[in-house]
């Protein structure tokens, strides 16, 4: 897969699908998920609807630049959360979802994109929506999956949930991938999620490059940042906010607030769907992504 170097240092990997001719869409992956968590045959659907596909490993995840070494303080961080109180990390930590933001800017500039179509899952769903806050001009339209605003009434985790996020994962192979086969079970959707399939998933995921280090760092990204409501408030991107009902992770009323806010929004609640993106669920999802940027 190539890669390229921002002007800000930081190495991006990404992959593309279909016809550079296409407009554009940018999928944006979430907290500590490489690129491949948007399926090569996901992507393909989307590609195969008329679009150039567009999926990167975020900074500090995959084989994207790493920030080795450089610490954070976690339970500052979790203080921070608690106490809805961003500006208690934001000089102490490395960067904040506007740097994620800009990265994939420079990716499309990389590539000679003016406008795009900004997708996001999760962390990524905060990413695309401050894309769309800070740069709303290069904007096509904007769809928010599984993610919040950044307010702390809105999209809590079951504790169960959260306590499963933040437990560190075993750093043996073996022990990672039986790890991975209980704890992300708590989110994932209780309907279609499949044991063999997700011990499969955290095989590759281990093998082309777990890196919990990161966890920390993107995090205190998304405390730092705080809330995006009132920037939401005045946004004029036409806007695609897809949640699903069975999510513990991210509760749906972080959806329905996101929908809420934006004006105009469409909001798609989506029964069995969990944190995550099952292939059952494809269909129903890359039509509603399809239909929503095929005016673009």
């Amino acid at each position: 897969m190539p890669s390229f170097t921002s002007p800000t240092g930081i190495t991006i990997e990404f992959d593309t699908f279909g016809s550079r001719e296409a407009s554009t869409i940018l999928l944006v992956m979430g907290y500590t998920a490489q690129m491949t968590g948007w399926p090569s045959d996901f992507c393909q659907r989307l590609a195969d609807g008329g679009h150039h596909v567009i999926r990167f490993d975020n900074r500090d995840c995959g084989l994207s630049t790493k920030l080795h070494g450089v610490e954070v303080d976690v339970a500052q961080i979790m203080t921070a959360a608690m106490l809805n109180q961003p500006e208690l990390v934001r000089d102490t930590v490395p960067y904040t979802l506007s740097d994620m933001a800009d990265d994939g800017w420079a990716l499309l500039d990389h590539l000679g994109v003016e406008r795009a179509h900004i997708v996001g899952a999760s962390m990524g769903g905060m990413i695309v929506q401050t894309m769309a806050v800070e740069r709303p001009e290069r904007c096509l339209s904007l769809t928010s999956i599984m993610s919040m605003t950044g307010e702390i009434e809105y999209g809590q985790a079951t504790p169960e949930a959260q306590l499963a996020l933040l437990t560190p994962s075993p750093t043996d192979r073996d022990a990672y991938i039986e790890a991975a086969a209980t704890t992300w079970t708590v989110w994932m959707s209780k309907k279609h999620r499949d044991p063999h399939k997700i011990r499969l998933r955290a095989a590759e995921s281990y093998d082309r490059s777990v890196y919990p280090e990161g966890g920390p760092r993107q995090l205190g990204a998304i405390v730092a940042s705080g809330s995006r409501a009132d920037k939401l408030r005045s946004l004029s991107v036409s806007s695609l906010v897809i949640h699903g009902l069975d999510d513990t992770l991210i509760s749906p009323t972080g959806g329905q607030r996101t929908a809420e806010l934006i004006p105009g929004a469409r909001l798609e609640l989506i029964a069995d769907m969990g944190h995550d993106l099952p292939e059952e669920l494809w269909p129903r999802i890359t039509d509603e992504i399809l239909r929503h940027t095929a005016h673009g």
